[in-house]
């Protein structure tokens, strides 16, 4: 993930105070309220010790009210054979406790389908988890919307793939948008922080500004934009990509509401995933339109991307699916590390005998292509490797996601390259259905 508003934000202090602030202590998610101190990830947050554990995104159930043409996870409205019972899911967050697991997402399918949800969300928060839900929001009304309230959770994402006759046909129900835009209105009401999920394509980029927009107009404080990933249902459409132009127009966007609202104070918070050239791109963008700043703060801002790193897949992220196999990331299903039935997730998780963690977990990644030479390998380390994966069957080639051009990123083009450069011809975006 890459926390866009955090750069905002230390640019506009910079621009204010004359000098770039220096780094924060690194303070894991949700240690600001102060999780039990008798548990591992208490007594470290404590310390203010960066905890061991990755952030786990658990699918702890695949059925779904809807099959949403990009879902990784190709869920259907029907239960799914084996999944983790309340007990196992039980035992393996006491194992991600002890690990120092900072954050839990709960998703899915969706997650409100299963009957244990808020037991386990109730169990996460005492347990001292930063938690958060994933959910569609279809299914919130009154009374779930009040016992996510009971909850607490810390956060809750709700998906919206473009205005209503977008979302609808995207997520393959009538009415779709309206009630997700509901459920924010009553979780709104609620005081929980929520924010709105977006997965852009050729198919709804037409419809992105207007979603920011929706943002401040429902005074929702979280807007993730997500790149479209090759996995699941994802896979199957990428053709129908945004084409790299459009989403350099999309990230000027986001960069340029973003840093408007950090310049106002305003307490909106803008991040992307699953393309981590947006980090580069934030250089490009800063040069472009705000040159003074760039000059003055440019080095400081690069070296604060570089201790970011780019792609954490299989080192920072984690998943759990629903029958309990641990995956590099939610994009990597067709890669199964061990299952928690099996072996502890903590034990499963520093296991390097797999090729793919092992190279996950290797600094810097062995990444081929036009990849190897670019002089911004540092900030993004290779990208997202699931794409390449996908699409050339060697995950350590160069990302075929990447939208920025060989000049400049400083690469020596190859045949690969340029191969894949061929590819980026600009289409015109054309709305349609699958």
């Amino acid at each position: 993930m890459f926390r866009v508003t955090q750069y905002m934000r230390e640019l506009a202090l910079a621009q204010s105070h004359g000098h770039y602030p220096a780094p924060r202590r690194h303070v894991p998610a949700g240690a600001e309220r102060g999780p039990d101190s008798s548990s591992p990830v208490g007594r470290q947050a404590a310390m203010g010790q960066r905890l061991s554990g990755p952030v786990v995104i658990w699918n702890l159930i695949r059925r779904c009210n809807l099959t949403c043409k990009h879902c990784y996870a190709q869920s259907a409205d029907h239960d799914y054979a084996g999944e983790l019972s309340t007990p196992e899911v039980f035992g393996v967050m006491d194992d991600l406790r002890d690990f120092g697991v900072p954050v839990l997402i709960l998703s899915g399918g969706e997650p409100l389908l299963r009957p244990d949800i808020f037991e386990i969300a109730h169990r996460a928060k005492a347990m001292g988890f930063y938690t958060s839900l994933s959910t569609n929001g279809t299914m919130i009304d009154t009374t779930l919307a009040d016992r996510i309230a009971e909850v607490d959770f810390d956060y809750v994402g709700i998906s919206l793939d473009g205005l209503r006759e977008t979302h609808d046909k995207f997520r393959r129900l009538q009415g779709a948008f309206d009630r997700s835009l509901a459920a924010l209105r009553l979780l709104n009401a609620r005081g929980i922080k929520t924010g709105l999920r977006f997965t852009m394509t050729a198919l709804n980029a037409h419809d992105f500004p207007a979603l920011l927009d929706l943002m401040r107009t429902e005074r929702v404080q979280k807007f993730y934009f997500s790149h479209l990933n090759y996995a699941g249902r994802g896979n199957t459409h990428r053709g129908k990509d945004a084409q790299h132009l459009a989403t350099r127009e999309a990230m000027d966007l986001l960069f340029d509401r973003a840093w408007a609202a950090a310049c106002d104070g305003l307490d909106e918070e803008f991040v992307t995933g699953n393309n981590d050239a947006d980090g580069p791109y934030l250089l490009q963008w800063l040069a472009r339109r705000h040159p003074e700043l760039a000059q003055r703060f440019g080095a400081d801002v690069r070296t604060r991307l570089v201790a970011w790193g780019g792609n954490s897949s299989g080192v920072q992220v984690a998943n759990i699916d629903n029958l309990g196999h641990v995956h590099p990331d939610t994009m990597w299903w067709h890669h199964d590390l061990g299952c928690v039935r099996d072996r502890p997730f903590s034990t499963i998780w520093q296991d390097t005998s797999d090729p793919l963690m092992a190279g996950l977990k290797a600094r810097p990644r062995n990444v081929g292509g036009r990849c190897a030479t670019c002089q911004d390998f540092d900030i993004c380390g290779g990208n997202t490797r699931v794409r390449a994966q996908q699409l050339y069957g060697d995950p350590w080639a160069e990302d075929p996601g990447c939208y920025l051009a060989d000049e400049e990123i400083g690469c020596v083009s190859t045949p690969t390259s340029r191969s894949v450069a061929m590819k980026r011809r600009i289409i015109p975006l054309e709305v349609h259905d699958v």
